[in-house]
C-alpha cells in the first residue's frame, strides 16, 4: 500500500460553514481588508469573526474560520466571470439554445426548403422554359408561317393575296430570328387573317328595314363644295347570317368591326336606291356586292367610290 493517501473531503456541513465565512468577510470588506494588511493580525480577525457568529448564536470552529480567511486571501468561492472571446460567445449561444434554438432552426429548414425549391424546381423551370421559348421562335413560329403561307398560295385566287402573305411570313421569320416573339406572333395573327379573309364568302345587301335608314350623304370638312353619297349595307353568310366586318372609316382612319356601314357610291347609285324603296317600301335590288372564297375583296354589281364610313 502507498504511503502516500489522499486528503479526505472536508464534511459538506464544513464547507458550507468557510462559504458563509467568507460571504461574511466579503460583505464586510472593510474589515477584511484592514485586518489582512498583515499576516499577524489573522488572528484578531479569527477572534471577531468569532464574536460575529457568537452574537448570531452560532458556533464556529476555529479552524473553519482560518479556512474561510484562507479562502478569501485565495480568492475561493468567488465566480470570475470569463473574458469576453469567441470561446464564450459560443459557450453562451449554446447555454441559450433553448431561447434561441427552435426560432433559428425554423429559419434553417425555411431557407433549406428555398433553396431547394429555388435551385432544384424554379430554376430548371425557368431554364426549360428559356428553351422551349427559343425553341418555338427558332423552330415553331417559322414552320407555321411556312404552312399558313402554303395554305394561303393554294386556296387564293388572286395574286395579291399571295404577295400579302410572303410580306407577311418574311416579316414574321425576321422578327423571328432577332427574339421578337411579339412581332413575330403579330405577323402570324396578321397571316391568319388574311387565310380568313379569302374562306369568307358573303353578300353585300342595301339595309331594307323601316327602323334603318339605307342611304345618307354627307359634306366632307375637307371640301365643303362636295357632297358625298352612301347607301347602308350589312354582310350576310351563305346561311343568311350576318356579319361583323372590320371596316376602315375614311372619316378619321380607324378600322371599326361593325355590322352595318356606309359604302361611298355615286349620286346616280344612291338616287337609284332612294327611287326603289320610294316606290313600294322595298328595296327589290338590294344586292349589290358578292364575296366569294379565295378572294379578299367584294366584287360589287354597281358602281362604287372606294369608301366608307361606320358612322352617321
Amino acid at each position: 500500500m502507498s504511503d502516500v493517501t489522499a486528503k479526505p473531503a472536508a464534511p459538506l456541513d464544513e464547507v458550507m460553514l468557510a462559504m458563509d465565512v467568507v460571504d461574511t468577510l466579503r460583505h464586510r470588506q472593510d474589515l477584511a481588508t484592514r485586518e489582512l494588511a498583515g499576516v499577524s493580525r489573522e488572528q484578531q480577525l479569527i477572534d471577531k469573526l468569532r464574536d460575529i457568529y457568537h452574537q448570531q448564536g452560532i458556533e464556529v470552529p476555529d479552524h473553519i474560520l482560518k479556512e474561510g480567511v484562507a479562502a478569501l486571501h485565495e480568492s475561493r468561492f468567488v465566480y470570475d466571470p470569463p473574458k469576453p472571446g469567441f470561446g464564450t460567445s459560443m459557450a453562451r449561444l449554446y447555454v441559450g439554445r433553448e431561447r434561441w434554438g427552435k426560432p433559428v432552426g425554423a429559419a434553417l429548414v425555411a431557407v433549406l426548403v428555398l433553396s431547394v425549391g429555388y435551385l432544384g424546381l424554379w430554376q430548371p423551370y425557368q431554364r426549360g422554359q428559356a428553351e422551349n421559348a427559343r425553341i418555338e421562335l427558332s423552330e415553331g413560329v417559322p414552320a407555321r408561317l411556312d404552312a399558313l403561307y402554303g395554305t394561303v398560295f393554294d386556296e387564293t385566287k388572286v395574286q395579291k393575296a399571295v404577295l400579302q402573305a410572303e410580306a407577311l411570313r418574311t416579316r414574321g421569320k425576321t422578327f423571328a430570328a432577332e427574339g421578337n416573339s411579339v412581332a413575330a406572333e403579330r405577323a402570324m395573327a396578321d397571316l391568319i387573317a388574311l387565310r380568313d379573309q379569302l374562306r369568307q364568302e358573303y353578300t353585300l345587301r342595301v339595309i331594307n328595314r323601316a327602323d334603318v335608314r339605307s342611304g345618307f350623304w354627307t359634306i366632307p370638312e375637307v371640301n365643303t363644295a362636295a357632297t358625298n353619297y352612301y347607301i347602308v349595307v350589312e354582310a350576310l353568310d351563305v346561311d343568311g347570317n350576318e356579319l361583323e366586318l372590320p371596316i376602315l372609316n375614311e372619316e378619321n382612319g380607324q378600322t371599326e368591326v361593325v355590322a352595318t356601314w356606309g359604302v361611298r357610291v355615286p349620286e346616280s347609285v344612291y338616287d337609284s336606291v332612294a327611287a326603289d324603296r320610294r316606290d313600294d317600301g322595298i328595296i327589290q335590288n338590294n344586292e349589290i356586292g358578292r364575296k366569294s372564297n379565295g378572294f379578299l375583296d367584294v366584287e360589287y354589281s354597281v358602281p362604287v367610290l372606294g369608301g366608307a364610313v361606320t358612322q352617321w
